[in-house]
């Protein structure tokens, strides 16, 4: 007997390329779900797109403590974004992927319906993934914070920026290059591995430190452990911003 019995139903919103097709895929998935034991919970903006009014929805932050898994039908960037704003609840996500890449979906439109009736009959392993907590500190203050599934960026403008950078409170290095991404095992295998960066398994502890086009040699990846306490201090920049896997930009500028 499946444990999830209160399913939220969560879409990416489309651009209107290929949106018809979309909305298609998403209503079939809803309606095989609606034939099943369970409740069905519809994100609040995703029911506005496909005017499925018969089912209760809600905003993406109230889902949580109602349901018991969330099915997020999009992309990679839509895995992400729920993920962040999901975490405290702690529910299992099941992707199925309809984006451009689909890393952390299991499932795509052509087995989906199978894939989400297996998990719901309790055949399925559940994978969790290490986030990283990130703050930004000015004049000793915390003016933004956030988690990231994937990476935290620190990308410079048109020059070069200088980094130092500490790890549980030992120094380790300055370097000048065009930025750094601190990664989960999760984002390896994204803008950290074009940087040159190693893949880790998503099952090791441990964060990798990869530079951006470094001006020196000697500033090379690496990996620490996931419980790592790592202090990145702006030494000189004329322009620069974080990046929160690719969605969140928070300027840098002093």
């Amino acid at each position: 007997m499946s444990k999830f019995k209160k399913i939220a139903v969560i879409g990416k919103y489309p651009s209107l390329e290929g949106i018809e097709d979309f909305h298609e895929q998403l209503i079939q998935l809803i309606e095989h779900l609606s034939k099943k034991n369970v409740v069905l919970i519809i994100e609040e903006k995703t029911q506005k797109q496909i005017n499925l009014n018969q089912f209760k929805s809600l905003p993406l932050r109230a889902l949580g403590p109602e349901v018991d898994v969330a099915i997020i039908f999009g992309g990679d960037g839509t895995m992400l974004g729920v993920a962040r704003t999901l975490v405290d609840s702690q529910i299992p996500l099941i992707g199925v992927n309809r984006g451009r890449f689909g890393f952390l979906a299991d499932l795509n439109v052509n087995n989906m319906f199978t894939g989400i009736d297996t998990i719901l009959d309790g055949d399925f392993v559940q994978d969790d993934r290490m986030l990283i907590e990130t703050k930004i500190f000015r004049s000793d203050k915390v003016i933004y914070e956030s988690l990231s599934l994937n990476d935290v960026v620190i990308k410079s403008g048109l020059k070069l920026i200088e980094l130092e950078v500490i790890i549980d409170n030992r120094f380790v290095h300055t370097q000048r290059s065009d930025g750094i991404i601190v990664s989960t095992p999760t984002g390896t295998t994204a803008y950290a591995l074009s940087a040159g960066g190693p893949i880790l398994h998503p099952n090791l502890d441990a964060i990798s430190i990869v530079p951006i086009s470094p001006h020196t040699l000697s500033n090379r990846p690496i990996a620490i452990s996931g419980n790592s306490e790592i202090v990145i201090k702006i030494i000189h920049m004329d322009e620069a911003y974080i990046s929160i896997d690719g969605q969140i930009k928070f300027p840098l500028d002093l």
